[in-house]
């Protein structure tokens, strides 16, 4: 299958590249966010090709999957036709809705022709999605092998855009934190996080913009991993973590609860308990190897690449009959 998808969510697309489909890729020559092409930091297979706006038109594409509102608009104008009725569509929602969120509509919550695909059950729950069919598809993730060592007594933090999403990531917890452990923040754009929250640069320390297989090797040495994201759909990066066998430590909202059992860590909305839990946890090497064990455990019996990729081909025949 040929499907014209944009470069939005790195990780996701990741797993989804795994199904082996054809994926094309629109590339701009500032690769910008509507043309960012292939990834620069994960491993992407051939399958992912690039792609020039403007040959679109004589492009066969058998699916278009939007990640924004307006890539539907994108589509149109660069195929010559309609997503959801000359054309295939779903949708994947990555986030939770934002504003009012009891009464949050779906972008597009008043078209029938377009599926949109939650990553969570969560999302489905929040999101009024009106009359679009709908389907939930969690994350399943490429296995990064278990590879946790601990030997630094620190917390791993990974979040993107930290300042810019501020509350939404938990930047602001950051500081109050660090006081129990020492943290090291890694993700697009935390440069210049220490600055912004005035903490010692001992007590926190940034990697920005590591490829991935180097994250995931520096993320291992830490004792524990941290997930202080307050309102986003659920971060795969806390599913990677979970995999490489780190304990976790993470505020009790959105899905993590679902996704983090208790032997795998502490899930909790109380500072107090969250920093207790951390520095135990970066005490104890011996506990914190057992509970990342049992996390590595969980997260890879609930989002194995497999039933990812199972989901997706079942959904993906059924929109384009």
């Amino acid at each position: 299958m040929r499907i014209l998808m944009w470069h939005v969510h790195g990780s996701w697309t990741t797993a989804f590249l795994a199904g082996g489909h054809t994926c094309l890729l629109p590339v701009s020559p500032d690769r910008g966010a509507d043309g960012r092409g292939r990834a620069e930091t994960w491993d992407w297979p051939d399958t992912a090709v690039e792609v020039a706006p403007e040959t679109l038109r004589e492009q066969p594409v058998d699916l278009v999957v939007a990640q924004r509102p307006h890539e539907l608009d994108l589509a149109e104008r660069w195929l010559g036709r309609r997503p959801g009725r000359d054309v295939p569509a779903v949708y994947v929602e990555h986030n939770t809705p934002r504003g009012d969120v009891p009464a949050t509509r779906h972008p597009l919550a008043g078209r029938s022709d377009v599926t949109v695909v939650h990553v969570t059950h969560f999302n489905a729950l929040f999101w009024d999605c009106g009359r679009a069919p709908t389907a939930v598809i969690e994350h399943g993730v490429p296995d990064p092998g278990h590879r946790y060592t601990g030997e630094l007594a620190r917390a791993g933090v990974i979040v993107n855009e930290p300042l810019r999403r501020w509350r939404v990531t938990g930047t602001d917890l950051l500081p109050g934190l660090a006081e129990a452990v020492p943290l090291d923040l890694f993700g697009m754009g935390v440069a210049a996080v220490p600055g912004r929250l005035g903490t010692p640069p001992d007590r926190l320390r940034v990697h920005d913009d590591l490829p991935q297989a180097a994250m995931h090797a520096e993320l291992a040495r830490r004792r524990v991993y941290l997930h202080p994201i307050r309102w986003t759909s659920l971060g795969l990066s806390l599913i990677e973590a979970m995999l490489l066998g780190l304990p976790v430590v993470a505020l009790a909202t959105t899905e993590a609860s679902e996704a983090v059992p208790p032997e795998a860590g502490v899930v909790t909305n109380r500072m107090p308990v969250l920093r207790r839990a951390l520095r135990d946890l970066a005490a104890d090497p011996e506990r914190a190897r057992e509970a990342g064990a049992a996390a590595r455990a969980a997260a890879a019996r609930r989002y194995p690449l497999s039933r990812f990729l199972t989901a997706w081909d079942r959904l993906l025949q059924e929109v384009t009959r």
